[in-house]
């Protein structure tokens, strides 16, 4: 411990391993010490104890050729009860199924917070771009995936947008066009418990020139059957973390 650090708690510890652990959300699968550092507003001694400490308990890994660190297969091993219990491991060959039909990346996302989170991404054999790679989390009063959400919630919902839900609601997705260098459309359908609880969305994006008013009408309809089929894989899942739904 250096002389301008204060003493650590255990607790202090445990939430610094987090902040480094927190530093790969997005799209960046390797950091170096620098980068967690200034990620995670550490000192970089401390961050690199941290990230060693990470290491050796397999949460993280370090490359040897670059000491470039990433997530460790640890960290996957801890991540499979959650993904079980959310549903994933029966909802993911529908998933494929429904992005090899369309040919497009099919993205499934929940509610976290005031945030859209993707917690699965199941890509197409061909056809695939990265433009079809959604955020990891997106606002849910701006994104596609967050309006299929708010739109069949009973709580939470803001008043000001109550006709475009009715609308969203009405014709059974939302839709989304994002800025960027090519434009983006994305458009999802809610899913839906075996007691009509929302508990997430599937969304799609891809380059609005291709993904234009044809390819919508063409694969809404499969968006909604795997929708309904993966519904009830999520009862468990929905009765403690979903939207009430109307």
């Amino acid at each position: 411990m250096t002389a301008t650090e204060p003493p650590r708690s255990g607790a202090q510890a445990v939430d610094r391993a987090v902040y480094v652990l927190n530093c790969f959300q997005g799209g960046d699968p390797e950091l170096s010490l620098s980068e967690l550092a200034q990620r995670a507003g550490l000192p970089v001694s401390t961050t690199f104890r941290l990230a060693q400490a990470l290491v050796r308990g397999r949460l993280l890994e370090q490359d040897p050729a670059t000491d470039r660190y990433r997530i460790g297969h640890g960290l996957a091993c801890l991540a499979r009860p959650a993904l079980s219990r959310l549903g994933l491991d029966d909802a993911a060959p529908h998933l494929y199924a429904l992005a090899a039909g369309i040919k497009i990346t099919v993205s499934l996302s929940v509610a976290d917070a005031d945030e859209a989170l993707t917690v699965f991404q199941a890509r197409p054999p061909i056809h695939f771009c990265h433009n079809q790679i959604p955020q990891e989390r997106r606002p849910l009063t701006t994104s596609a995936v967050g309006h299929a959400l708010l739109a069949h919630a009973s709580v939470g919902l803001d008043r000001g947008n109550s006709e475009l839900f009715d609308t969203i609601r009405r014709r059974g997705f939302a839709i989304e066009e994002i800025d960027s260098d090519e434009p983006i459309r994305a458009i999802a359908v809610p899913v839906l418990g075996p007691d009509r609880q929302v508990w997430g969305a599937l969304g799609v994006q891809a380059r609005a020139v291709r993904l234009d008013r044809e390819l919508v009408r063409a694969v809404l309809p499969a968006m909604h059957q795997i929708a309904v089929r993966i519904g009830p894989y999520f009862h468990t899942a929905a009765a403690g973390e979903g939207f009430d739904a109307p």
